[in-house]
């Protein structure tokens, strides 16, 4: 009994930089609840010609595409039965779920009267992008908590493990649909703007280049994470694992790269690339930067070592991010003709968000069955 009761101590550990991010988690949410109160326009720096800016081009439109790893490994994994991958299964699917969780968070600061934030799920716009992703969002992020189910009964309630385990193969699937319905949607939504969003990024297939980047930047996240869990637990990926991993991404990514230099050629904006303006140069470094050096290390010997697999991950990781950013802020910049700088405020949420997010990674790694289960164990 007394055993039993030692296994089932809850622990967190506190460590000088856990407080700082308890700091920033608590500065976050303290200026949310704020906003909450007072609105948009005290804490913001949006308006009429900027109605999107920071919450929705990082903390979702960026945020949706960084959590696509839990996806695209389900696929990989448990419905192409790649099992060689089965060691950074629960740890991209927990990324995931965070992920989106905090997703739902800034999407939900940034509606402008949040109190209605209910109307969409019984006021029903069929025709319109935004609903689509309302709800194809919504419904992916209550699989991955039912997925969860799956570790989390291992210590919590359970007598309802084996009901977990039979259901997870059909969530798996559902899960597996939604993010590419929605990851579409997300870029779908420029679709209509093509007055608004600068040649370079508005295309009339956005939607696939949102779709593919929220596919190849899963396993980059990957790598990051495990280099992160790595140092932080003394838990190792074999890096035959993540090298393989990788090569998906980077087979992705020459097919990203085709598409996007045959279509900027087929609507004769290719020589725009080297206008030597803030949007060529900002167009180039994400491309050189985020697609071109990664591929080329893809396949190469450097990343045949832990420092090369970070780097690769932070470098996808870091040119999605810059691309999200570049349709949602840079590429309107001309349109709209006037800058947008968010506000101290903006980004103290934003990085409370993440803050949030870390710390509660922590706690579900060091309390459950995420890193070390016997499914896999330690590797040497």
């Amino acid at each position: 009994m007394a055993a039993h009761a030692q296994a089932q101590k809850w622990s967190f550990k506190i460590t000088p930089i856990r407080v700082l991010l308890m700091l920033l988690a608590a500065a976050g949410i303290g200026i949310a609840i704020f906003r909450l109160v007072t609105g948009l326009g005290i804490v913001t720096n949006l308006s009429d010609e900027w109605p999107w800016g920071l919450w929705i081009g990082f903390d979702v439109l960026t945020g949706v595409a960084l959590a696509g790893g839990g996806y695209g490994t389900a696929l990989i994994v448990h419905v192409l039965h790649r099992e060689y991958f089965h060691p950074i299964a629960r740890s991209a699917m927990l990324t995931s779920l965070l992920g989106y969780l905090l997703v739902m968070a800034g999407l939900f600061l940034d509606i402008g009267q949040w109190f209605n934030f209910w109307r969409p799920f019984v006021s029903w716009g069929h025709h319109s992008v935004l609903f689509e992703v309302f709800w194809c969002v919504s419904c992916y992020t209550t699989v991955q908590i039912l997925e969860f189910t799956e570790i989390a009964t291992e210590r919590v309630g359970t007598k309802f493990h084996d009901i977990a385990v039979k259901a997870l193969p059909v969530l798996m699937i559902v899960g597996i649909i939604f993010p590419t319905l929605h990851q579409s949607s997300l870029g779908a939504l420029y679709l209509i703007m093509p007055d608004k969003l600068y040649p370079l990024w508005w295309s009339p297939i956005i939607f696939l280049f949102f779709l593919m980047s929220s596919f190849f930047v899963g396993p980059a996240m990957i790598c990051v994470e495990t280099t992160l869990a790595g140092k932080a637990y003394d838990h190792w990926v074999p890096i035959p694992i993540l090298k393989s991993l990788i090569k998906v991404s980077g087979y992705a990514m020459i097919i990203y790269l085709i598409l996007k230099i045959y279509d900027l050629v087929s609507r004769g904006v290719f020589n725009l690339v080297f206008a030597g303006n803030l949007e060529g140069n900002m167009f180039l470094i994400e491309m050189v930067l985020g697609i071109i050096v990664p591929i080329i290390m893809c396949f190469t010997n450097i990343t045949t070592t832990r420092s090369g697999l970070f780097i690769f991950g932070l470098l996808v990781s870091g040119g999605v991010i810059l691309n999200r950013m570049n349709v949602v802020i840079i590429g309107m910049i001309r349109s709209t003709g006037s800058a947008y700088v968010p506000s101290a405020a903006e980004f103290l949420v934003s990085i409370g968000l993440v803050a949030l997010g870390v710390l509660a990674y922590c706690f579900i790694v060091e309390n459950f069955r995420i890193l070390d289960h016997s499914d896999h164990g330690h590797a040497a």
